[in-house]
């Protein structure tokens, strides 16, 4: 049980973002579904590996932190041999199913390269403002086209452009809501937030917010038909999302998701309406 929950099994709802191409290009053929599907497995073991590496590394900060003090390798319910040998064996499976799967030196690219990206992250990059969002970011469009190359489907601009706003949206709020909730003591508890403003992130958000529903606007008429009807229930999924980035106690995009029932609907809500366009369109 510790093992499992050193690999955060729930994050890898993040990894729906591999099936975009998938879904937005209309391609629901066996291969492209099974592809897609090995995809999102690749992707959540290597995934599971970064967040092992990441405790691995931080474990000495977190012994001394009430609440992470009770993670799997903090708390010796799992021995960092133990995890040394679970992230290899994650890590290797991952790219044995990104090599039989795919065969393209480029999809292992991509997850080497979320990786990597990751691992710097852990070890020095997150006390760098700007670029920790930007690595954070990163991780949501490294996922959308690694899903476009795994079954040969061109990520349109419009969608790139919303996707990497938002992804920016969220890890702005994410930060906005450590700054809310340690106060204080946020620049102790994560270094960073001393170079973060409340104000800075606000106005930041804003930007990125507006962004995200111009873009999905512009990608909404591109994609044609009535998809453009889609966007009035972006806009509230986004208001709602920063409405609890800025006052709820989580501050990562999957724990607000799972634990705030009005957003989980408006999600569910937006997932039923573009399933029935796609069922109903004669496009």
């Amino acid at each position: 049980m510790s093992l499992i929950k050193l690999m955060r099994p729930r994050h890898w709802l993040k990894n729906v973002f591999v099936a975009l191409a998938l879904v937005f290009s209309r391609s629901f053929f066996p291969h492209e579904i099974t592809m897609t599907l090995l995809g999102i497995l690749a992707f959540s073991l290597t995934a599971s590996a970064v967040y092992i590496f990441n405790d691995l590394m931080d474990a000495p900060q977190d012994r001394l932190h009430k609440i992470k003090k009770n993670r799997p390798i903090a708390s010796g319910a799992v021995t960092l041999f133990s995890a040394y040998v679970l992230l290899a064996i994650l890590g290797i499976s991952a790219a044995a199913i990104d090599f039989i799967a795919f065969r393209s030196p480029w999809t292992l690219l991509l997850l080497v390269a979320y990786f990597a990206l990751n691992c710097g992250y852990s070890l020095k990059w997150k006390h760098v403002p700007i670029l920790d969002v930007t690595i954070l970011s990163s991780g949501f469009m490294l996922r959308m086209f690694y899903g476009g190359l795994i079954i040969g489907e061109y990520i349109s601009d419009w969608l790139y452009l919303t996707v990497l706003s938002m992804s920016f949206f969220m890890s702005l709020g994410k930060r906005r809501n450590e700054i809310l909730k340690f106060g204080e003591n946020a620049g102790k508890v994560r270094k960073v937030l001393e170079f973060y403003s409340a104000g800075f992130l606000d106005k930041n958000m804003y930007v990125c917010l507006s962004l995200t529903n111009v873009f999905y606007a512009l990608w909404a008429i591109h994609m044609g038909g009535l998809f453009i009807w889609t966007a009035p229930l972006v806009l509230i999924i986004c208001m709602r999302y920063s409405l609890l980035a800025e006052r709820s106690e989580f501050a990562d995009p999957v724990d607000i998701l799972l634990h705030d029932r009005g957003i989980l609907g408006l999600v569910l809500g937006y997932v039923v309406v573009v399933a029935g366009l796609f069922l109903f369109s004669t496009g």
